[in-house]
């Protein structure tokens, strides 16, 4: 007589116990449907879907069996029949598209986890596994950087995309936390190049900023590349205007500028781990080469696309050499070195704040506006706000345990 049963066993987690339960149905012939095992503060829940072709009486003796193993060793066991259509229905939602939830905050606390829970359910979406991906936190521990990530398997489809995005957004304000939520698919722990804005993404500082203030026209220059990075002012149009306020700076100053930058919360972790992987690392930036290159010594960066100061004798000239590199040409070169890395567009991920990012982060796989401005933050996919550069491991789903 055939028959599907779901065995759950919980209690202290210690070796042997999968293997105590599984040799018992190994003696009976048992094929195994589905197998799932979580251990929470060394707490086993073990989910074990059989097949099992046994006449009633030798049922009871096998259930006993397992009942007799797991006690020996102080397991809780349980036991519950399926039935075939029951089986079948959850056979055929297989083929239903799988999303991720990923919460970031510095701390996970409950009210976070309900409120994301029940917008999830209120769109029709089902949980599957729910994995913390941060490390361990210490009681009274907390320090300012702490990371802390869940990361939510979720199937279905929901029937707006755009209101659940919504209602996220609105949650990651009224809670201070950041909220990812991306398509399931093969390309999210294959990609393979990694593309950065500079300025206000991988450093703190606005080099042209830095450079204005050295020219004794810091002020002007801040309230124009400000607009520009809300969005208010055409990109061209506005580096041309703070280029030209640098006339007669002297070229001496660009050393001192460029030992004193600040790099991002999370920035060396996040490259040393993407070296590690073995991923391609690029710097896309409206900024200046000058500052790309000296970011590409330090950290080890394979690509810097940025603008070339124009320098004469000694000064800036209030130019630059070459293409500008705007929103446009930042897309542009994402797009050629995924051809000459010999990926798909999906492979890559783009990470920027401002207004000029948004074309290369819509082209890439995964675009992901950093600590971004608030035009920029409501237009990308994906937004991190509260944590480091190093976040972005988790939203390739990465664990604290997988950085090398």
């Amino acid at each position: 007589m055939r028959e599907i049963l779901l065995i759950n066993a919980f209690g202290d987690d210690k070796p042997g116990i999968t293997s105590a339960i599984t040799r018992i149905l190994a003696d009976q012939g048992a094929n195994i449907l589905d197998l799932g095992q979580a251990v929470i503060h060394a707490t086993l829940a073990l989910g074990i879907l059989v097949e099992l072709d046994v006449e009633a009486s030798g049922r009871e003796a096998l259930l006993e069996r397992i009942r007799v193993a797991a006690a020996e060793v102080d397991i809780q066991v349980r036991f519950k029949p399926v039935t075939e259509d029951s089986y079948e229905q959850w056979v055929d939602q297989q083929g239903k598209p799988r999303h991720i939830v990923t919460l970031l905050s510095r701390r996970v606390t409950a009210v976070q986890i309900a409120e994301l829970t029940t917008i999830t359910a209120r769109h029709g979406l089902n949980i599957d596994s729910i994995t913390r991906l941060s490390g361990r936190i210490p009681l009274n521990a907390l320090q300012a950087h702490s990371n802390a990530c869940i990361e939510f398997s979720v199937r279905g489809l929901p029937s707006d995309t755009a209101a659940l995005r919504a209602d996220f957004m609105e949650l990651s304000t009224r809670l201070e936390i950041d909220i990812a939520f991306q398509l399931d698919t093969v390309y999210r722990r294959n990609r393979r190049l990694v593309c950065f804005d500079m300025d206000s993404t991988l450093i703190e500082a606005e080099v042209i900023d830095e450079l204005a203030k050295a020219a004794g026209v810091g002020e002007q220059v801040s309230e124009i590349t400000e607009a520009a990075m809300r969005g208010e002012l055409d990109f061209k149009q506005s580096f041309a205007r703070r280029m030209a306020l640098l006339e007669g700076l002297d070229e001496s100053v660009l050393a001192g500028i460029a030992a004193n930058l600040r790099l991002t919360e999370g920035a060396e972790k996040l490259i040393f781990s993407l070296k590690k992987l073995g991923y391609k690392t690029a710097i896309l930036s409206g900024g200046f080469n000058y500052f790309g290159r000296y970011l590409q010594q330090r950290l080890g960066i394979d690509y810097v696309y940025a603008n070339e100061l124009d320098i004469v004798d000694g000064k800036v000239t209030g130019k630059v050499v070459g293409t500008v590199v705007d929103g446009q040409r930042k897309a542009e070169l994402l797009a050629m070195l995924a051809e000459k890395e010999g990926i798909a567009l999906e492979q890559v991920i783009a990470v920027g704040d401002g207004a000029n990012d948004l074309p290369m982060l819509s082209v890439a796989g995964l675009g992901i506006a950093f600590r971004a401005k608030p035009l920029v933050k409501a237009s990308a996919e994906h937004a991190i706000s509260l944590l480091g550069l190093d976040a972005i491991l988790y939203l390739m789903g990465f664990r604290d345990r997988d950085r090398l």
